[in-house]
């Protein structure tokens, strides 16, 4: 199969950018498209002059989930090689140190909708919707509701998950899914903008933070206060954290040092 995801790497602002790349086919996510885009996460996360990620999509479909053609008279070894890509791949985008922001310009459906809930970040245009239909046809969306429940709770999520309803953006917003809605024509500019609010920031803290967010937020509140004061005192050390409160003090803009 040719390549389905292209990226870009914009140095000056700090953004690499993941295109989702067979918008004829809805941007469906074969075993192909989501090794690719694992690939290309990783590759991102690599280049130091990357300090934020998007992930986008070309035409007028965010994604529309699974390839259910994979999925058609397989054995179970297959069926389970499809969900444990999908699962490495919403995994990279939570491990890979920088943010990723999902820009979502349009129907965000079953995986694809895991996609945008698995991303630390959604800004979405008022055009996008947002469902995890499989209870229609099946197949319940077992795996989209790991990543849908822990950004919009339990009661909601059923919701979905139980009616294969879509909701629409700013519903998304209201729930906790997206960040920001709007219009489809400056989806890119909005995403930019918020991209640069972090890109100021030292990537060595921001990474930090990133895994330390992942890491507590299902732990009972102890056990997440053990490992956050852990995490706290060791960033302090670190040549970033003692620059920026020096340059705090010293009224002064700070210098980055650290990766």
């Amino acid at each position: 199969m040719d390549d389905a995801v292209r990226t870009t790497i914009d140095a000056e602002a700090g953004i690499g950018t993941v295109v989702l790349d067979r918008p004829a086919q809805r941007n469906p996510l074969s075993t192909s498209m989501m090794r690719q885009i694992t690939a290309a996460l990783r590759e991102l996360s690599a280049d130091d002059a990357v300090r934020v990620v998007v992930v986008a999509a070309a035409g007028p479909v965010f994604s529309a989930g699974h390839d259910l053609s994979e999925l058609i008279d397989r054995t179970i070894e297959d069926e389970r090689l499809v969900f444990e890509v999908c699962t490495e791949m919403m995994d990279t985008v939570q491990q890979i140190p920088q943010p990723v922001i999902a820009a979502v310009q349009g129907p965000a459906i079953a995986a694809g909708c895991q996609l945008a809930a698995s991303c630390d970040l959604v800004v979405a245009a008022s055009t996008a919707v947002f469902g995890t239909p499989g209870v229609r046809i099946g197949l319940f969306c077992s795996t989209p509701m790991v990543a849908l429940s822990r950004a919009i709770g339990r009661k909601r999520a059923m919701q979905m998950l139980l009616t294969g309803e879509t909701v629409d953006a700013d519903t998304a917003a209201d729930w906790g899914l997206v960040n920001l809605v709007v219009e489809p024509d400056r989806l890119d500019t909005a995403v930019g903008a918020l991209a640069a609010k972090i890109v100021g920031a030292s990537p060595l803290t921001v990474a930090i933070g990133k895994q330390a967010f992942y890491r507590q937020i299902d732990l009972p509140q102890d056990e997440a206060y053990e490992l956050t004061v852990e995490t706290m005192a060791a960033n302090a050390v670190t040549c970033d954290a003692q620059e920026g409160m020096d340059a705090f003090l010293t009224k002064r803009t700070p210098v980055w040092r650290g990766k």
